[in-house]
C-alpha cells in the first residue's frame, strides 16, 4: 500500500483524469468524487467525473453534480484513472471496468474491510469512517485549498457513511475532520434537511410497504423485510427510495441483524445486511460474494427468493447465536 503523500504526488503529475466511484452511488461515493474532481479542476487538470448509474434525487443539491456524467465515460486520451470507494472491479460498472486494462496510471482509494485493492497506487484504510475522510486528508497532504463546494461534498460523504455519526465507525478523528469542514462554512443544517427531511411521498409509501413484510426469526435476533418489483411499482417508488430501509429492521429491540431483500430486476436481489453489536456482517456477506463493513454490508444474488432468504436468514441467525427452532 502506498502512503497518501505518494498518492498526492501521482495525482499532481496527472493532466487528464477519469474519476469514478462504484455502481449505485451513495453519499460517500458521490461526495468524494465531486470533492476531489472539483479540486483537481481548480489545479488546471482536465477531469471527467462519472459513473454508470443515475444519481439519487437526495444528492441533487451537491455542488458540481452538473459536471458528473451518468453512463459510459466519453472517449478521451486520459492519462490517469482514479477509483474511489471501490476495490472490487465488478462494482465499477459498464464502461469503467474496461479502463482497468488500459495503459493509464491507476489510483485506487478505499476504506472497505477485506477489499482487494488494484492499481499502480493503492490506499485503503478500513478505520476511516468514509472515503471522504481520506480525501480530506489527501488534500491536506497535497497542500491545496479546499473550497466551500468541496467541503460541502466532503461533509455529505462523511455524514452519510456514519449514519449521522450514529455508527461505530465514527471516531474522534471523524469529529475533528467535520469540525474543520464546519469552520470552513459548511451549512450543516441545510445539508441535513436535503438528506433527511425532503423525502418524496413515494419514499414513505415504500417504507410502509416494506414494514408490511417485516418478519422476525423465532429467536428474535434476526429481522428482515422484502421489496419486490411489484411492491416497488405499486408504491410508485424508485430503487433509490429503498436506501436506508434496512435500518428499520435492525432498530427493533432485541434484533442483532437486520436484512433487506430488494429485487433490483427479475429474480436478481440486492441483500443489505446491518448489525448492532456482535455480528460482523462483512464476514456474513462474504460467502455470498458480498462484503462491506463490520456493521453494514451487502451482496447481490440471482435465483429464487425463498431459497435465497432461507440461506441468508439461516446464516444470519447462526451468526447472531440464535435459532429458528
Amino acid at each position: 500500500m502506498n502512503k497518501l503523500v505518494e498518492i498526492g504526488e501521482a495525482i499532481k503529475r496527472s493532466n487528464r483524469v477519469l474519476l469514478c466511484g462504484h455502481v449505485i452511488p451513495d453519499g460517500d461515493c458521490l461526495g468524494s468524487v465531486l470533492a476531489l474532481g472539483l479540486t483537481l479542476e481548480r489545479l488546471g487538470k482536465k477531469v471527467i467525473m462519472g459513473g454508470p448509474d443515475p444519481i439519487p434525487e437526495i444528492y441533487h443539491f451537491l455542488p458540481g453534480l452538473d459536471r458528473f456524467i451518468v453512463g459510459e465515460p466519453p472517449e478521451y486520451e486520459y492519462d490517469t484513472f482514479i477509483v474511489l470507494d471501490c476495490s472490487i472491479p465488478e462494482r465499477l460498472g459498464q464502461g469503467y471496468q474496461e479502463f482497468l486494462n488500459k495503459d493509464l496510471v491507476l489510483i485506487n482509494i478505499d476504506h472497505h474491510e477485506g477489499s482487494q485493492p488494484f492499481g499502480d497506487y493503492q490506499y485503503t484504510d478500513p478505520k476511516a469512517a468514509a472515503v471522504g475522510e481520506i480525501i480530506l486528508d489527501l488534500l491536506d497532504v497535497m497542500k491545496v485549498q479546499i473550497t466551500i463546494e468541496a467541503a460541502v461534498n466532503l461533509y455529505t460523504a462523511i455524514i452519510t457513511d456514519t449514519g449521522s455519526f450514529r455508527y461505530e465507525n465514527t471516531t474522534p478523528g471523524t469529529h475533528r475532520r467535520v469540525a474543520l469542514l464546519l469552520e470552513m462554512g459548511v451549512p450543516a443544517t441545510d445539508i441535513n434537511i436535503h438528506l433527511y427531511e425532503e423525502k418524496p411521498v413515494a419514499a414513505l409509501k415504500i417504507l410502509g410497504a416494506a414494514l408490511d413484510t417485516l418478519t422476525a426469526s423465532t429467536c428474535g435476533k434476526v429481522c428482515w423485510m422484502t421489496i419486490t418489483r411489484e411492491i416497488l411499482h405499486k408504491a410508485g417508488a424508485l430503487d433509490e427510495h429503498t436506501e436506508g430501509l434496512v435500518n428499520y429492521a435492525r432498530s427493533i429491540k432485541g434484533v442483532e441483524v437486520g436484512l433487506l431483500f430488494h429485487e433490483i430486476s427479475k429474480d436478481l436481489y440486492k441483500i443489505s445486511f446491518r448489525s448492532k453489536n456482535s455480528v460482523d456482517v462483512n464476514k456474513l456477506a462474504a460467502p455470498f460474494g458480498g462484503g462491506g463493513h463490520t456493521r453494514a454490508a451487502g451482496c447481490v444474488l440471482q435465483g429464487d427468493l425463498k431459497i435465497i432468504q432461507e440461506q441468508i436468514i439461516t446464516a444470519a441467525t447462526l451468526a447472531a447465536g440464535g435459532s429458528n427452532h
